[in-house]
């Protein structure tokens, strides 16, 4: 299986990006965020892929993620009935990594039947398949796991982060208030909730 790829970026197009590797060029379907990681890189200089070699009796595609998570993500996606790799790529072009973990968690099918080709029926199947198997790490994202650590420290942050997201917050929203509200030398759960809806 053809799992990474790393080598000079030869051209870039919308829908995307050849890279040489050892000579050969291969043509690789980018997702936004490895579209943008590549476009940074000047014509002739290095550039790396996650990739997934998508083997069909009508061809041959290769698709590329700008790390292992978004590659894990996308094959979650590509899990649900009815969502193809294209599909996939389409999801992970039009929002980022975090946002369709989010989408999941919070069962946001507006977010995902905003993008094209993705209906509403799709949308939700993807909620309901997909809901429960997107574990926190991926849900906040690596640049709020010192948030996740802080408020998953103890029972009580844990309550108040729960009682949040009933109160409308996202898990993200309720994660850095929290977070916030402790700084600020609030201890139990009311304090917490209390220092929270203040503002």
């Amino acid at each position: 299986m053809l799992g990474y790829l790393k080598g000079k970026v030869k051209y870039l197009a919308p829908e995307y990006v050849l890279l040489e590797v050892g000579g050969v060029g291969y043509e690789v379907i980018c997702s936004g965020a490895a579209f943008s990681r590549l476009s940074g890189v000047k014509a002739g200089e290095d550039g790396e892929v996650y990739t997934y070699l998508q083997v069909k009796e009508d061809g041959i595609s290769l698709f590329g993620f700008a790390d292992v998570r978004e590659k894990e993500l996308f094959l979650k996606l590509t899990s649900v009935q009815g969502v193809g790799a294209k599909m996939a790529i389409a999801i992970l072009s039009s929002m980022r990594p975090s946002d369709v973990s989010e989408a999941i968690a919070t069962a946001d099918s507006k977010r995902f039947s905003s993008v094209k080709g993705v209906g509403k029926k799709t949308a939700e199947r993807i909620i309901l398949e997909l809901h429960g198997k997107i574990s926190a790490d991926e849900l906040l994202g690596g640049e709020a796991a010192s948030a996740r650590i802080a408020v998953t420290a103890s029972a009580d942050d844990e309550d108040a982060l729960e009682a949040l997201i009933g109160l409308g917050f996202t898990r993200q929203e309720s994660a850095r208030a929290v977070e916030r509200a402790k700084a600020n030398g609030a201890k139990t759960v009311e304090e917490i909730i209390g220092a929270v809806l203040k503002g």
